[in-house]
């Protein structure tokens, strides 16, 4: 594996998610694939899971960890061709993501979207460039569209807690926030579940539709209790409009997930990236209750990066 972006830099998805769950049962048994190997962790926006989970996972394959805010530690970073640097950016990404490259073995990289130009945004122009100069893998710790690291965690923790056998339906559903949210969480589970044994149904009011290269096959409705039919997973998640991009489009009233709703389902376990806001998006009741597997899935982010970073350093 010389790049993860997405679920299509895999060749085998079962495989890798069988490799993350054994090591999840012996997280040091590869402690010296990692030796005199160093990952540069680079945060140009704020995190907690992915951080911590993914310096864990470095640490248990004996690597060295080198973690930088780039927003908020590095030079202002220029990212246009043939830019004139009279104002504000003291350094081009060419020139950055090259050092960082010779200083590194393997580096992650982690922007969020500016919700302002949809086109700029999709092109995922910053993660292309650090690739192209950086000449070292590159792993997505979160980019405008997709978060792959913590998609593979939530396609473990359905894995763990489905018996053998069983197709189980997987209901992605709209949350209400207080702001405007990027669609990458949600984009990256869909186009997941699609490679996924699961049928995958996704529930949003009016005007949320995601894009339809991550839908595509899956039942989209308008109609959430419809869709609680009979799941055995509730996604919870908020994002922002896609076709009126970044927008909010509404208040979101009767759309948070309740103990109420879940009756709809078949015994659900309700799913959320995190973080996540009480009594917003998730009631109290479902994140304190039985049917919650919030902490399962964070826990998991771990396996999951190692088992990325892993295949990684094989092909170093």
């Amino acid at each position: 594996m010389k790049q993860y972006t997405s679920v299509h830099d895999v060749t085998d998805l079962d495989a890798l998610v069988k490799e993350a769950l054994q090591l999840k049962e012996n997280p040091s048994q590869h402690k010296s694939l990692g030796q005199n190997k160093t990952l540069g962790l680079i945060f140009l926006n704020p995190s907690l899971r992915t951080r911590l989970s993914t310096q864990k996972a470095a640490l248990n394959l004996g690597m060295n960890v080198m973690v930088m805010n780039l927003d908020k530690e590095g030079w202002a970073l220029e990212t246009e061709d043939g830019a004139i640097m009279n104002g504000t950016t003291v350094e081009h990404i060419k020139e950055a993501a090259a050092v960082m490259g010779q200083y590194c073995d393997i580096i992650g990289i982690r922007s969020f979207p500016k919700l302002q130009n949809r086109d700029e945004d999709y092109s995922e122009y910053l993660l292309h460039k650090f690739i192209s100069y950086a000449k070292v893998p590159i792993v997505s710790l979160e980019s405008a569209t997709r978060h792959p690291l913590q998609s593979l965690a939530d396609l473990l923790t359905i894995k763990e807690n489905t018996p053998a056998g069983k197709r189980p339906k997987v209901v992605l559903s709209w949350a209400p926030h207080v702001k405007a949210i990027p669609q990458c969480v949600a984009n990256s589970f869909a186009e997941w579940m699609q490679q996924a044994d699961v049928e995958l149904v996704i529930t949003h009011p009016e005007g949320y539709d995601l894009a339809e290269e991550f839908t595509k096959g899956a039942t989209v409705t308008t109609n959430q209790d419809e869709a609680l039919q009979n799941a055995d997973y509730v996604y919870v998640k908020n994002w922002s409009s896609y076709t009126q991009y970044g927008k909010v489009l509404t208040d979101g009233a009767g759309w948070m997930m309740t103990n109420e709703k879940l009756a709809l389902t078949n015994n659900a376990k309700v799913m959320h990236c995190l973080p996540v806001r009480r009594n917003v998006e998730l009631s109290d009741e479902i994140l304190d209750g039985p049917d919650s597997l919030v902490l399962e899935q964070a826990n998991n982010r771990t396996f999951a990066a190692q088992a990325v970073l892993k295949r990684m350093l094989e092909n170093l």
